[in-house]
């Protein structure tokens, strides 16, 4: 074979393998995606921030990111959030609560756009699964899924059609690492109206395939009615929106339960606040102690998903989940230590039965407001500002199942650790020294006795 063919094979060879490689992804079925997606994080009260007097004005701006909590998103932040162990990212958004530039045309910010490029781009930089979606966007569909005005119904579709065509152009060429979301929290609490809701989600479907490209594979996820287990297993169990890309599709619900627990704020005169959740975590003598929604609930739930969803070839996106920790610590007659172990269970059993029971991906509420508010309590995860843990109960929970990757066995290198092996390797299994002393190596990533140190 002449050099000229030789070369001519070896550029065939590299594009053949370049094709293969571009399709590996999006071929790689869902039921894998799931499980790499676990555990995911919320990029809450950021980009979906914004007051609903803007709806279908430009007014929001550049400057919403920070309205609802105080720091713009960075780099920076998004690689401490993968070093915590999380594997994705959720970032809802707002488009038509002001960030329309063009009403009569419902025409997304091109800058607005940008700026959440960016931040999918960090996400993306890092190895993480994303999923962008329409948020609560100022209720001007979500609150509006049960109209059944003719008039009303068309021009939500139109616009809904309008949104997501641009935003799916605006993505087209991301890999399969990026996820599209129809909406957020569609209130529909029976069956006509999440027959309204499925033609809604079959708008988006239609409207993302459309625009062709990487899009005709990427993965949809759609919600269930009021994102609530047992409305979704009721009424759209056997009603769902068609898609003409076949196991391309994930369903999403929340999960917010017990309102006691999670939500509420202060007793009131039909029930008390639950300070305690889960075995061993009650206090004796309090009011406060949980009486329903407990381990054998949570269990029964996310059961109803995977017999009606998971089983059937669609996994289930728990979009979101959470609940405040509370400071009771002045409280007579209440435990502090208690509490903290409740939110700890809490966190740590949601994300323990996803994982045993396969097909759902956990995704965890986090508004970056470092303060409790006493009893009222808080549902922040990490300070963004500070680069730190805020919830430390509710990361050690989460970290018990999805460990941080700060804890997979790569160490530090200190000045006395050497080598009781002659050699010391790349990651690549070439040997990089024969001396036993790894300080006198430049930073990186070495292999050492069979683990791996980091130098830096």
């Amino acid at each position: 074979m002449t050099m000229i063919k030789r070369i001519a094979s070896i550029i065939l060879l590299l594009a053949t393998l370049s094709t293969v490689e571009a399709q590996t992804g999006f071929d790689k079925p869902v039921s894998q995606m799931i499980e790499e997606m676990a555990p995911g994080w919320n990029l809450g009260n950021t980009m979906e921030a914004g007051n609903n007097a803007n709806n279908f004005t430009n007014k929001g701006g550049l400057g919403a990111e920070t309205s609802w909590q105080q720091t713009k998103t960075t780099q920076q932040i998004i690689d401490y959030v993968k070093s915590m162990g999380f594997k994705s990212v959720r970032i809802p958004c707002a488009w038509v609560m002001g960030h329309i530039s063009d009403a009569s045309a419902y025409t997304i910010d091109t800058q607005w756009i940008a700026r959440v490029k960016e931040i999918v781009d960090y996400c993306i930089n890092d190895g993480l699964y994303v999923i962008i979606n329409d948020h609560w966007d100022g209720g001007w569909l979500e609150n509006h899924i049960a109209d059944s005005d003719i008039n009303t119904i068309n021009r939500n579709k139109t616009i809904l059609h309008t949104i997501w065509t641009q935003i799916a152009t605006a993505f087209q060429d991301y890999d399969e690492h990026l996820l599209f979301a129809g909406l957020n929290e569609p209130n529909a609490d029976n069956q006509n109206a999440t027959n309204n809701l499925v033609e809604y989600e079959q708008v988006f479907i239609d409207a993302v395939r459309a625009t062709g490209g990487n899009n005709a594979r990427r993965v949809l996820v759609i919600q269930g009615p009021s994102t609530d287990i047992n409305h979704t297993c009721n009424y759209m169990k056997n009603n769902m929106p068609e898609d003409t890309t076949e196991g391309r599709m994930m369903i999403e619900v929340h999960y917010y339960n017990p309102w006691q627990f999670w939500g509420m704020e202060k007793d009131e005169n039909w029930g008390k606040v639950f300070y305690y959740w889960g075995a061993g975590n009650h206090q004796n003598g309090s009011q406060h102690n949980a009486t329903w929604g407990e381990e054998d609930e949570m269990r029964n739930q996310l059961m109803k998903m995977k017999t009606n969803f998971v089983d059937k070839g669609i996994p289930v996106v728990i979009g979101e989940f959470g609940a405040n920790w509370r400071d009771i610590s002045n409280l007579a007659g209440e435990s502090q230590d208690k509490h903290n172990a409740s939110i700890k269970a809490h966190y740590r059993e949601l994300h323990r039965l996803c994982k045993e029971l396969g097909g759902m991906a956990p995704y965890v509420w986090d508004i970056n407001v470092a303060n409790r508010e006493g009893t009222k309590g808080i549902m922040t995860l990490i300070n963004r500002s500070t680069l730190s843990v805020y919830c430390t109960y509710a990361m050690e929970g989460i970290n018990e199942i999805y460990p941080q990757s700060g804890q997979t066995g790569i160490d530090k290198i200190s000045s006395s650790l050497q080598s009781t092996s002659p050699a010391i390797y790349n990651l690549y299994g070439m040997k990089v020294s024969e001396t036993s002393d790894l300080c006198d190596l430049p930073a990186g990533i070495y292999l050492m006795n069979g683990k791996k140190y980091v130098k830096q």
